[in-house]
C-alpha cells in the first residue's frame, strides 16, 4: 500500500483554491439564544442529507474570512486547550451516481467553543483524505456561534483534478438558522446522538 499524499502534494494535483468570501449579515445571537449545547444532545434530525443522483451536487457556500491553507493532516481536532461539547462527524463523498470517491480531500475548519477562529494557528482546523469506500469520520466539538451567523462548520471537499467544493454544515433545531443568510436545510447534519455525545452524518455529493 502506498502511502497518503500529503496535502501539499493533492493541491498540486488539484489546484484547491479557495477564495474568502463575506459573513453573512444576520442578528448577533449569543450562546444563550435559540438551541444550547445541551439540548443538541437529544435532538433528533428528520430531514435526510440529498441523495445522490436525484437530489443534485451538495449546494455550496462561500468560505469565509477565516480560512487558513495548509491546515494539518488529523482526523481528530481535539488537543488541550479545546474545550466543549465533543462531536463525531461520520459520512462519505459519493458522485452523483452515488459510487463513494476514494482520496477525496476533506478540509475542515470551525469557530471554537466560544465562537472564536484561531487565526494565528491551526486550532480546529484540519483534512484528511477519504478510505477506499469514500468515507470520512471527524473528531471535533459543536461550534459556538460566530456573531452575525448560526452555529456552523466550513467543509472544503476535493476530488483531484476536479472542482473544488466549498461548503457549510448546519445543526438542526437552531433557532437563527431561517434568518441566517447562507443557511440552506439540504445542508443540515443529520444527529444521531445520545446523553454522553453527539454524533453527526453527512454525505457530500460531488457534481
Amino acid at each position: 500500500m502506498q502511502p497518503l499524499q500529503t496535502r501539499r502534494q493533492f493541491l498540486q494535483i488539484g489546484s484547491l483554491t479557495i477564495a474568502s468570501g463575506a459573513i453573512a449579515i444576520g442578528s448577533h445571537q449569543s450562546l444563550t439564544q435559540g438551541t444550547d449545547e445541551s439540548s443538541l444532545v437529544t435532538h433528533q434530525l428528520l430531514a435526510l442529507t440529498p441523495a445522490c443522483g436525484t437530489g443534485g451536487p451538495t449546494p455550496s457556500r462561500t468560505a469565509g474570512p477565516f480560512y487558513t491553507p495548509n491546515s494539518p493532516k488529523r482526523s481528530s481536532l481535539i488537543e488541550p486547550g479545546i474545550n466543549g461539547t465533543k462531536l463525531i462527524l461520520t459520512g462519505k463523498v459519493l458522485n452523483r451516481t452515488c459510487q463513494p470517491m476514494a482520496r477525496a480531500l476533506v478540509d475542515v475548519w470551525q469557530a471554537d467553543q466560544a465562537g472564536n477562529y484561531d487565526n494565528s494557528g491551526y486550532k480546529l482546523r484540519g483534512h484528511q483524505f477519504t478510505d477506499s469506500q469514500g468515507r470520512y469520520r471527524l473528531e471535533t466539538i459543536v461550534p459556538g456561534l460566530y456573531p452575525g451567523r448560526v452555529r456552523h462548520i466550513h467543509v472544503a471537499v476535493q476530488v483531484a483534478n476536479q472542482p473544488l467544493l466549498t461548503t457549510q454544515l448546519f445543526f438542526p433545531g437552531e433557532a437563527g438558522n431561517a434568518s441566517d443568510g447562507l443557511f440552506n436545510p439540504v445542508l443540515l447534519l443529520r444527529m444521531n446522538s445520545t446523553r454522553t455525545k453527539n454524533q453527526a452524518v453527512f454525505n457530500f455529493v460531488l457534481a
